[in-house]
């Protein structure tokens, strides 16, 4: 079972760009669903500008990733979730990210990824 998915989920968490650069390849297809909109590009640096420049401002700390999940492959599709606690100005959330990806055995070449969405922290 491939580890990249796990590292991609810490890497997102750590806000680390350039491991994201390392973990995927240079012609990624990357394509994600978040509650408001729908995101695509092509490339390592399409994918941080979307996790890094829209999705996770500057101003959204990640203060723990509170789960990583892997299960058995879907033919040649691996899957990871990956749950997040996050705090901004608006206060404290959650958010979760289920991601579908292929590999060439060294990188990930494609990308599908499903957002929650930010949700208020202590509201279950």
């Amino acid at each position: 079972m491939s580890t990249l998915g796990p590292r991609l989920a810490q890497a997102i968490a750590a806000k680390d760009a350039a491991t994201v650069h390392e973990l995927v390849a240079a012609d990624v297809d990357f394509r994600g669903l978040t509650p408001g909109r729908a995101w695509e590009g092509t490339g390592p640096d399409a994918l941080v500008e979307v996790l890094f420049g829209s999705w996770f401002e500057d101003s959204d700390e990640v203060r723990a990733l509170l789960d990583v999940t892997t299960g058995a492959p879907v033919e040649d599709t691996q899957r990871v979730s990956y749950r997040l606690a996050l705090h901004n100005a608006d206060g404290d959330f959650t958010a979760e990210q289920q991601a579908y990806y292929r590999t060439d055995g060294e990188r990930i070449t494609h990308l599908r990824v499903l957002c929650s969405g930010f949700r208020p922290a202590g509201t279950a």
